[in-house]
């Protein structure tokens, strides 16, 4: 039987998860993602999308960047996943570059797997280094859903079913200094901070908050922990969005779009004086995949295309340009935007009502603009880009926005 649209359906019904077939059945989404390239995505009838969510920001550099895919297939040919025994060239030479890209006095790595992997060896290294046990997360904040990075993570919703959960966390909402001063304990080994929150909302954080959770923490021997999973690799205008409050943390979590867009990767980089505990025992924190050749070289390459080609500094241009295009639409839309905001190209709508979100994503869809809701906030509409998308290509996207919100707007009113 050839495979079809209805048989794949069938198969995420019976197979993957029946609600997810039902969801897709109920945004009209009728196809399968077939290939991509750059900023598009192309599915099974050759209709083109524009990709403004990019794999929760995975997609930095494009869709099947040339330079990573060629990378990757090199490596291909010698020698895909790690013997684990032998000296591995690939990994020892891209810790050596996260050391270089990486702000301050970061040193070491371990390369692993996904963001969630990176938060967990985070967590283990801060415990470990400090010999304490208590860990200050934020309300609102996103860290990943295996079991300790969920224990950080600070949305009830997706915590309760799993209860209980690891000890020693407490939430402090984000963006309030007193609250993390008042958390702090003579137990406390570190604080986690998603510098931007992205999951939660796409969340700046208030003037000086970002440095006086630094002097915090160096006054109270804390570690500062920084999840830039989503915000790394130049998503902000900066290769790091710590680089925006000219702070360095302890330790600092990667993934998403390290790989390019083509190999799953992550990594949690920290400090000389941090990493002793590994460096008398360095079987203590391993990983079967972590570190294979496959993924460093994509790594590699990534790293290299984004500075070769300057994203940091277009990605910082081209976010401001979009962002003025967004708060037209605010401005031309009240009643169905509440407020447009980001850095860089990680940028947000929020709507004024629950319900427009969803609403807005079906008619983006049906367009041609791929789009999200982020997953702790449904009132918010997340765009992240690949880097690479022109300003021409920014200007089709506010056009698409606009002519979904016309659309939508009557049905808005209803809500």
């Amino acid at each position: 039987m050839p495979d079809t649209i209805d048989k794949t359906l069938n198969q995420y019904e019976e197979y993957v998860n029946p609600a997810m077939a039902r969801l897709f059945k109920f945004m009209g989404l009728a196809t399968t993602e077939e290939k991509a390239e750059g900023i598009y995505i192309y599915d099974n009838e050759g209709k083109k999308y524009i990709d403004c969510l990019g794999g929760y920001g995975s997609i930095n550099v494009g869709h099947r960047n040339k330079e990573v895919v060629e990378a990757v297939k090199s490596q291909l040919d010698k020698m895909a996943l790690s013997s684990k025994i032998l000296i591995n060239r690939p990994m020892a030479q891209l810790s050596e570059m996260l050391a270089e890209i990486t702000p301050g006095d970061l040193k070491y790595s371990f390369i692993c797997n996904s963001g969630t992997e990176a938060v967990e060896g985070a967590l283990k290294l801060a415990k470990i280094a400090t010999g304490k046990k208590e860990i200050i997360a934020t309300k609102g904040g996103f860290h990943g859903k295996s079991l300790g990075a969920l224990s950080a993570t600070g949305r009830d919703l997706f915590k309760e079913p799993f209860k209980p959960l690891l000890p020693g966390f407490k939430h402090v909402p984000f963006g309030d200094i007193e609250a993390v001063k008042e958390a702090v304990s003579t137990d406390t080994a570190a604080i986690i901070i998603e510098i931007i929150q992205g999951e939660g909302g796409v969340i700046l954080p208030p003037d000086n908050y970002i440095e006086e959770l630094r002097k915090l923490c160096d006054k109270e021997k804390i570690l500062l922990i920084a999840d830039e999973v989503q915000t790394g690799m130049a998503r902000t205008g900066k290769m790091f969005a710590c680089e925006h409050y000219k702070i360095t943390p302890d330790i600092i979590c990667l993934a998403k779009a390290l790989g390019g867009g083509i190999m799953p990767i992550g990594a949690y980089v920290a400090t000389d004086k941090l990493w002793q505990h590994y460096i008398d025992a360095p079987m203590l924190h391993t990983s079967t995949f972590g570190g294979n050749p496959l993924a460093c070289v994509a790594a590699m390459a990534t790293i290299n295309y984004i500075e070769k080609n300057n994203l940091i500094e277009d990605t910082a241009e081209k976010g401001a340009y979009f962002l003025q295009g967004l708060k037209k639409l605010q401005e031309n839309y009240p009643e169905l935007i509440e407020e447009s905001r980001g850095k860089g190209l990680l940028l947000g709508l929020e709507f004024t009502k629950e319900g427009i979100g969803g609403m807005l994503m079906s008619e983006a869809i049906q367009r041609g603009l791929l789009v999200a809701y982020t997953l702790n906030n449904e009132k918010i509409i997340r765009i992240e880009p690949p880097l690479t998308i022109t300003k021409e290509e920014i200007d089709k996207v506010l056009s698409i926005l606009e002519e979904s919100l016309k659309t939508t707007q009557p049905f808005a009113e209803a809500l």
